[in-house]
């Protein structure tokens, strides 16, 4: 039984990751989009250190934040069949730290009214359009962040679950093979001694028969 709900949390666990992997590659393709427009109407990739723009921190954010769900989701596989805690311990410090980081912006902008200040200017031009895109889709983009947040939720309550189940039931112990064993040693013939004048069990009637014909 605790196998079975084992492999259904890791089965569970592999999908809400999934979700989190699809969201990071959208990011990575919209950030590969942003950097493909700032080459044509710049002539230069946005990466260059001798450009004499100001670096457009818009779109390393959003490459960096599709390259962290990547992570994480890579992450989050490999600890669903990892057979120690270390893994999960490292998938749920990767979420909690997401979770958190996404607490923080959603606070500083619902509670601090000049919150755009805090952010500096990009000179892309992306920052804008992303704000106007969510302002003209409000209800569309409150709901698939809610619904990423709760993915995310949910990854880390699966980790925690995984992680009080323990390893897998076959690394816990033998005692589960002691008695399939049992019956096969005591249904085993017994051993017995070689004294060094042959080999076989039938070595001492031998001896008596060699005995008998000497006398």
């Amino acid at each position: 039984m605790g196998r079975v709900l084992r492999s259904c949390m890791q089965s569970i666990l592999k999908l809400a990751n999934s979700v989190i992997g699809m969201a990071g590659l959208a990011m990575i393709l919209y950030s590969a989009w942003l950097i493909r427009v700032w080459q044509r109407e710049i002539g230069e990739l946005p990466f260059d250190e001798d450009s004499d723009f100001p670096p457009p921190w818009f779109i390393y954010t959003f490459l960096g934040l599709g390259v962290a769900f990547s992570v994480i989701t890579c992450s989050g596989h490999i600890a669903a069949e990892s057979v120690n805690g270390c893994c999960l311990y490292l998938y749920m410090v990767f979420v909690v730290l997401l979770l958190m980081l996404e607490a923080a912006i959603t606070f500083d902008v619902f509670i601090n009214r000049d919150w755009e200040k805090d952010f500096p200017k990009d000179p892309s031009g992306s920052f804008e359009q992303f704000k106007n895109f969510i302002r003209s889709n409000f209800e569309m983009c409150k709901w698939i962040g809610l619904s990423l947040v709760s993915v995310q939720g949910l990854s880390l309550l699966l980790a925690m679950i995984l992680k009080a189940l323990g390893p897998h039931q076959y690394y816990d112990s033998d005692d589960e093979y002691t008695s399939d064993r049992v019956p096969l040693l005591k249904n085993a013939p017994p051993p017995y001694i070689d004294h060094g004048y042959g080999h076989g069990p039938n070595n001492d009637a031998w001896i008596r028969v060699s005995d008998k014909t000497n006398r």
